[in-house]
C-alpha cells in the first residue's frame, strides 16, 4: 500500500472504504507531516485534538455501516472561511483570533460529508493577491522551489496539497485564485460557475466574482470534493438554484461515439489567440502545446476562436473587484467588525478629527495591510462622485462584452484552453515593489471570471527551473462536467498529476 500521504482523496476513500487504514491513522499520520514541513508556511491553524476527534467519529460511522467517498477523509480549508471551532483571519490582522460564531455553508457541507478538518491555511489577506506574500503572517512558499511563491490568493491550499500534506482543501477564486496556484504548485484545481458553491460564510471579496472551489491532486479529487460542497443555499442570495450534481459520475461519463482509446472524440477545444501572445514564456508554450497534442491523440479537436477583449479583463477586473472591495471591507472599522486601535484620543489632531474618525483611521490603519489599502482607496476613488459614470459603469458594460465573447466562441467549440499564467512561478519578493507587474499575471484567468464561467487548472508539465505548468480549460456555464472529463482523460493518459516535489 502507498504511503498515507502520497494518497489522493479518491484512493484514501477506497483505502478507508475497505478498512485498510483508518481515519485516525490518517489523521495522525498527516498531522505528523504538517508539524515537519512549518518551514512552507502553508497552516495559520491546526487543532490536531479536535481533527483526531472528528477522525474517531467517522471511523465508528464507518463501523456503523456508513459509506462515502469522503467519510473520514482529512482536509483542510483556506482561512477565508469561516469556521467554528478554528479563528478565522482571512489572512489579516483586523481579524486576528476571531472566532465565528457559525460555519461557512461549504465547511458545513463538507463536514456532512464526513471530512476531517485539520486546520485552516495561509492566503493572501483577504484574498487580495497573487502570490501570498500579501498575508499579515508569514509568506507561503512553494514546495518545488521554496525561494518561489506558490500563487495567490489560495497559496496555502496550494501549498498543502502540493507538500502531501492533505489530500485536499478548500480554495476561493475571484480572478483566478484557484486555478493560478494550481498551476504554481502542481496540483489541479477547479473554479466552478459563479453560484454552483454557496458564499455564506466566506469573507467577502469582491461579491460579484468571489467563488469557492476544491485544490487537490487530481480532477477525480476535485470532482467529488466539488460534488459535495456545491448546491442550492437559500442563506446566500446569489446561490445558483440548482438541483444536487454529482460532478464524479459527470466526469465518468462516456461522450457518444468515444472509445477507450479515444475518450475525448467529438470535443472542440477552442484555442484563443489572445491566450498564446508572443509574450508568453517559452517554456510555458511549449507544455502548453504539447498537453494540446496529447489532447488531440485522446480524440479532441483543436480549433482556433477569439477572446477579443482580453486584455481589457485586466482593466475592467481592477475597478470591478476593488470597487467592491471598498464596499465589502467598510464593515471592519473597529466598532462592528475587526480590530480596534489603543491610540488615545488626541485632541491636538491637525486634522480636527473627533475621536471617534481617529479611531477609525488607526484601526483600520494597524490593521490592514499595504495591498488591501490600495484597493480600498482604488475603488473608494472609482465609486466616488464624478468618476463612477467614467470607471465603474464603463467597466461593467466592458464586462458584459467580455462575457458576449466567450459565448460567440461556446458556438464553435466546447471548452476553451490555453495558459494559466504567462510564466511559472517567480521569486519571491520579485514583484512586490511593482504590485502593476503582479496584476498583469491575471491576464488569462481574469476573463472567465468576469464572465462567471467555470475553469481549471490541471498539471501540463515543467518548465524553467522544474517549476509546475498547468494548462486551463474554460467550460459555458454549468459545464463542470465537461471539464472534469476532459481532465480526467488527460490524467489517466498522462503523470503529470501524480508527481511530486523531491525531498518532502
Amino acid at each position: 500500500m502507498k504511503a498515507l500521504h502520497d494518497m489522493g482523496v479518491a484512493e484514501l476513500g477506497r483505502a478507508l472504504a475497505t478498512k485498510d487504514v483508518s481515519s485516525v491513522e490518517a489523521t495522525k499520520h498527516l498531522l505528523a507531516r504538517v508539524a515537519t514541513h512549518e518551514q512552507l508556511g502553508a497552516w495559520l491553524s491546526v487543532n490536531a485534538d479536535a481533527a483526531v476527534a472528528q477522525a474517531q467519529a467517522a471511523d465508528a460511522r464507518r463501523a456503523a455501516g456508513e459509506q462515502g467517498a469522503l467519510l473520514g477523509v482529512p482536509i483542510a480549508h483556506k482561512d477565508i472561511f469561516v469556521t467554528q471551532d478554528l479563528p478565522t483571519t482571512a489572512g489579516s490582522k483586523m481579524l486576528e483570533g476571531y472566532l465565528s460564531p457559525f460555519d461557512a455553508t461549504v465547511v458545513r457541507k463538507l463536514a456532512e460529508a464526513g471530512t476531517v478538518t485539520l486546520g485552516k491555511l495561509n492566503c493572501d489577506e483577504f484574498a487580495m493577491g497573487s502570490s501570498n506574500e500579501n498575508s499579515a503572517y508569514k509568506p507561503a512558499k512553494n514546495p518545488w522551489d521554496t525561494s518561489r511563491v506558490p500563487g495567490g490568493s489560495s497559496g496555502g491550499s496550494a501549498v498543502a496539497v502540493a507538500a502531501r500534506e492533505v489530500p485536499a482543501a478548500t480554495g476561493t477564486d475571484t480572478g483566478g485564485s484557484i486555478r493560478q496556484p494550481a498551476s504554481f504548485s502542481g496540483i489541479t484545481g477547479i473554479k466552478p460557475t459563479y453560484g454552483v458553491c454557496s458564499r455564506y460564510g466566506m469573507i467577502a471579496f469582491a461579491s460579484s466574482l468571489d467563488q469557492a472551489g476544491p485544490l487537490a491532486r487530481s480532477a477525480e479529487d476535485c470532482a467529488l470534493l466539488l460534488s459535495a460542497m456545491s448546491g442550492f443555499d437559500e442563506r446566500d442570495a446569489t446561490s445558483a438554484q440548482r438541483p444536487p450534481q454529482d460532478f464524479h459520475a459527470a466526469m465518468l461519463q462516456a461522450r457518444d461515439g468515444a472509445t477507450a482509446a479515444q475518450p475525448l472524440k467529438g470535443l472542440r477545444i477552442g484555442l484563443p489567440k489572445e491566450f498564446f501572445p508572443a509574450a508568453l514564456a517559452a517554456d510555458v508554450n511549449g507544455a502548453v502545446r504539447a498537453a494540446l497534442a496529447e489532447l488531440e491523440k485522446l480524440g479532441a479537436t483543436l480549433v482556433d476562436v477569439s477572446l477579443p477583449r482580453t486584455e481589457l479583463s485586466i482593466p475592467v477586473y481592477y475597478i470591478i473587484a476593488p470597487a467592491e472591495a471598498s464596499s465589502n471591507l467598510s464593515r471592519f472599522d473597529g466598532v462592528r467588525f475587526g480590530h480596534r486601535s489603543a491610540v488615545p484620543f488626541d485632541p491636538s489632531d491637525e486634522k480636527k478629527r473627533t475621536a471617534l474618525d481617529q479611531m477609525y483611521a488607526h484601526s483600520r490603519g494597524e490593521g490592514f495591510g499595504p495591498e488591501v489599502k490600495r484597493r480600498i482607496m482604488i475603488g473608494t476613488y472609482v465609486l466616488s462622485h464624478g468618476y463612477y459614470d467614467a470607471y465603474y459603469l464603463q467597466a461593467q458594460k466592458l464586462r458584459r462584452m467580455i462575457a458576449d465573447d466567450f459565448q460567440a466562441c461556446f458556438r464553435q467549440c466546447d471548452v476553451i484552453a490555453g495558459p494559466v499564467a504567462p510564466t511559472v512561478a517567480w521569486k519571491l519578493g520579485d514583484k512586490g515593489d511593482d504590485p502593476v507587474a503582479s496584476y498583469l499575471a491575471d491576464i488569462f484567468t481574469l476573463p472567465a471570471s468576469l464572465a462567471g464561467l467555470p475553469g481549471m487548472s490541471l498539471p501540463a508539465g515543467f518548465g524553467e527551473g522544474g517549476m509546475p505548468v498547468g494548462l486551463q480549460l474554460i467550460g459555458n456555464y454549468f459545464q463542470e462536467g465537461t471539464l472534469l472529463h476532459a481532465a480526467h482523460a488527460f490524467q489517466q493518459a498522462t503523470d503529470w498529476h501524480s508527481r511530486a516535489p523531491a525531498g518532502l
